[in-house]
Parts: structure tokens; sequence; C-alpha cells
């Protein structure tokens, strides 16, 4: 298992939303632009110093306190990523000044009010804090207010204080993943990996990023390696059968899945990794009773709802929609009900994707706009994802719906979202909307020229091989076909494009 930062539920490891994972990444020109300025010489360099120590340092008086912060980063690199927030908590009782304990609550707890007080903690206390602690709350906390480049200008001048922190340049690489910079994060997984050959979580992510360019054999040489350094840990079996999962190998996957639930019947990560199996093999109905079991043991609400969402989405691939309605509703109440506003607004949107009525589809769009605005707590950076995804299927929607003004109206809106955020998920769904729309109107160079800029989801990959068949590019409509047939995350987009695209002869 990995840890992205997005919300959107990819698998079992991504949750972010949406995604949620191939290769071609970083074409866009606004996010090249943010890493271009993070892997230059930082903004401010020449006015820090570099640390005295090879690592960052924890401002605390309290020795307990920062053997628990310790200990959160620990199991947050294994993994466990409910038991860390439990020891950042637990330190912030030991020291109520820990800053960094209080950013990382932010960064990674699934409680909307937990997380806002947190960051405005971390905020708060920061400036008591040393230089590098003040650029790590900054990086997460500007992250989370929508302010990407600053928060990357922060990350850019915490790595020039402390270059031969192992820790800090894995935790860059993790959040590069979860923007799908795969290729700028390899760089640090390869960094840390020089200072320590042997470092477990790099390796783990690393393993991704080459899984994610359909380098498998690599990947699976690199799992071979974490598992035997971790022998009694979970997540290296969990990891394993995630990658063996999206090169195709299911019933692999399932053993190691339960290889990593037989060392630790509480990793439930995994047992969600089995329903996702079961899905994308088609065995919808073992899937629900493997979901059923993760549902039951999930460590937090949001989580629950998440895989829920999960079990929702078998109705759909089993044909059965008026099931899959039911229970995306429901899921859509409970949120709202328990203030989970993301997943509320996440249920609604999914329930909008499948449904055959543009119309339909379209209010559902409007309830999880809603959703998103109910409560001040969520943070900028998920609203602003998961409303470009709202953006990008209303547009879409509308135009197949004949109602060419909201669909330019969603698009205007979308593009000026993009224009504001450095964000790759916002780019992306920008890119898509804009895609589409001009495939509608059979304006297929401009078409392509978006469309690539978001190659890693299966509707923009099934227009883009229409796309280059009508513009004679055989043999890149062959290398994202065969990318398409052979997509295997368990969402709903893979959900409604790739089964029925396998059950159809290739395009030539």
């Amino acid at each position: 298992m990995r840890r992205t930062f997005l919300m959107e539920a990819l698998s079992a490891k991504t949750r972010s939303v949406n995604a949620r994972s191939l290769k071609n990444r970083l074409r866009n020109p606004c996010f090249m632009l943010a890493l271009a300025l993070f892997l230059a010489a930082p903004l401010y360099a020449h006015h820090l110093k570099k640390g005295e120590s090879a690592t960052l340092p924890v401002t605390t008086t309290s020795p307990k306190a920062r053997e628990l912060y310790e200990k959160g980063m620990a199991d947050y690199e294994n993994l466990y990523l409910e038991r860390c927030n439990e020891d950042w908590r637990a330190a912030v009782k030991e020291d109520p000044n820990l800053a960094v304990a209080w950013a990382w609550i932010a960064f990674n707890s699934s409680n909307p009010k937990e997380v806002s007080e947190a960051r405005a903690q971390a905020k708060q206390l920061a400036p008591k804090a040393t230089a590098g602690e003040q650029l790590m709350v900054a990086w997460i906390s500007k992250v989370e207010d929508g302010d990407f480049l600053g928060g990357i200008t922060a990350m850019n001048d915490m790595l020039e204080m402390y270059p031969h922190d192992k820790h800090l340049l894995y935790l860059t690489g993790n959040w590069l993943m979860g923007e799908n910079g795969d290729d700028q994060a390899q760089r640090f997984f390869e960094k840390a990996l020089a200072i320590d050959k042997n470092f477990p979580a790099a390796l783990n992510d690393l393993a991704y990023v080459e899984a994610r360019n359909r380098q498998f054999a690599k990947a699976f040489a690199a799992m071979d390696r974490y598992v035997v350094m971790l022998p009694k840990e979970p997540n290296p079996q969990d990891s394993y059968g995630e990658l063996l999962r999206m090169a195709g190998n299911f019933e692999g996957s399932l053993t190691h899945y339960r290889a990593a639930l037989k060392i630790d019947p509480d990793f439930v990560t995994s047992q969600l990794g089995l329903g996702d199996t079961y899905a994308l093999m088609g065995d919808q109905e073992q899937a629900r009773v493997e979901y059923d079991k993760a549902i039951r043991f999930a460590h937090n609400e949001a989580d629950r709802l998440t895989y829920s969402m999960q079990r929702a989405m078998t109705f759909v691939r089993d044909g059965k929609y008026a099931e899959a309605d039911r229970e995306y509703t429901t899921i859509a109440l409970t949120a709202h009900a328990k203030e989970q506003d993301l997943q509320e607004a996440q249920a609604m949107r999914q329930l909008a994707e499948y449904q055959t009525d543009d119309s339909v589809a379209l209010r559902n769009l409007t309830v999880a706009e809603n959703a998103l605005h109910h409560q001040p707590t969520i943070s900028a950076s998920d609203r602003d994802e998961e409303m470009s995804r709202i953006l990008r299927n209303r547009a879409v929607r509308a135009a197949r719906a004949g109602d060419q003004a909201l669909a330019d109206l969603s698009l205007h809106q979308l593009e000026a979202l993009a224009n504001g955020s450095r964000n790759r998920v916002i780019q992306s769904s920008y890119h898509g909307a804009a895609g589409t729309l001009l495939m509608d109107q059979k304006k297929y160079p401009d078409a392509i020229a978006h469309l690539e800029e978001d190659q890693d989801n299966p509707f923009t990959m099934e227009l883009l091989v229409q796309a280059y068949y009508q513009t004679g590019q055989t043999d890149k409509l062959h290398e994202v076909e065969a990318k398409l047939r052979g997509t295997n995350a368990p969402t709903m987009e893979q959900a409604l494009v790739v089964p029925a695209i396998r059950a159809k002869r290739p395009v030539i």
C-alpha cells in the first residue's frame, strides 16, 4: 500500500480520488512551471541556512512527545494510516506546542473538523519552531489552503536545508506521486535510496512508479526486496497484491492480500484490496462479501463511507443500476448526517457518472456541488479537486443534453479554476472536459492536444483512440488502446469503459 494525498478512491491505497495511474505524466505547462520552480534553486534559499544536523529537528521539551511523533512518522511510512494519527494525537497531548505533529494530523486525518483545527494550531505554533519545521508546516498548510505553488516553494526550501534527510526525500516523492508527478517522484526515491539503499518506504513507492510505467519486472524485483526487508509487516504483501492486480495477475494479487491479513488481520486496506480485486475479476458477489468485512472493520467514518462506495460500484459493474442508485443515495445521506461533506459529494458525483439520463445526472451533480459547501471545515484543496470533477462531468453531460450554454459555462468555470491552480488533478479535469467537447465538435487535432494531458482516465483514453484513428496516428492509437485494455484500477471510470472495450475487437 502507498499513501497518496488525494481523497478520491482509486484503489486500496490511492484514495484520492480519482485518482485515484499509468505513464506519461507531467505534460501540463502550468504544473511543469510549478515543478520547475520546485526543482530549481529555491526562491528564498539565499535567506536560509542549511540545517546543522542531517535531519529535520523536532522542537519539543518532552521526550515522550518526541518519541510519539517519531513513532507516528514510522507508522506513516509503514502505511498504518490511522495508527499514525493516534500517535500524533498522543504527542500533542504530551506537548500541545508540537507544531509539526499538529501539521501531520491536519494532513492525514479524515475528520474535517479535526483537520481544520489541527491546521490552525500548526500555523499558530509554527513561529516557535525551527526554520525547517516552519517550512514543513507551510508546505502542508499552503497545499491544503489551495496555495499549491506556495506549498511547493516551502517544500523546496525545506529540502534545501536538509538535503540528506531520507525521510523528507521520501515524503516529497510520496506527495508528488499523489499529484501525478511520478517522473519527478522517482528522482526523490532514488535520492533517498542513495542515502540508504535499504530504505523500505522509498523502495515501496519506487516500485509503484515503475508499475505505473508498466515496468512490472522492475516493480516486482523491488517488491521481492521489500518483502525480505520487512517480513513481519503487512504492507509489503499488500503492495505486492496491488501491483500484481495492476499487471492483471488477479490470483497472485489475492494470495498476497491474504498473506498481509495473516500477518495483521486489522490491516483493513488488504481486506479492501480483496474486494477490489474480485470486482475487477468480475465476481461482484464475492467482492461484496469482502467489502462488507472492510466496512465492518474500517478505522474511521471516512474510510467506511469510501469502502461503501466501492461496494456500491459492484452493482454498476453488474448492470444493476437501481440497486446502485439506492446504495449511493444511502451513502450520501449517511455522509451528510456524519458531516463528511467530501464523501457526500463523491457519492453523488459517482451516482451521476453512470446515469443514462443526462438530466438526472445533472441534478445529482448539483447535489454533489452543494455538499461541498455544507461546512466550512473542508480544505480548499479537497473542495477544489472535487469541484473540478463535478464541473468536468457537468460540462460533458450538458453538451450531450443539448444545453450548450451550461456546457460552456461549466467549462469556463473549470478553466478559471485550472488557471488559478497548479494542482494536477484540476488541470486534468479541465483538459479532459475541453478535449471531450472538442471531440463532440469533431475538432480532432485540438481535442488531442487537451486529451493527451489527461491520459490516465479511461474515458479520455477511449476518446484518444477515436481521435488518433480519425487523424491517422496508428502507432499512438495502438499504444493508448493497449493501455486502456490493460487498465485494472477499481474506479468508476474503469467500470464504465474498460469491460466494454475488452468485449470488442481492437480498432485496427
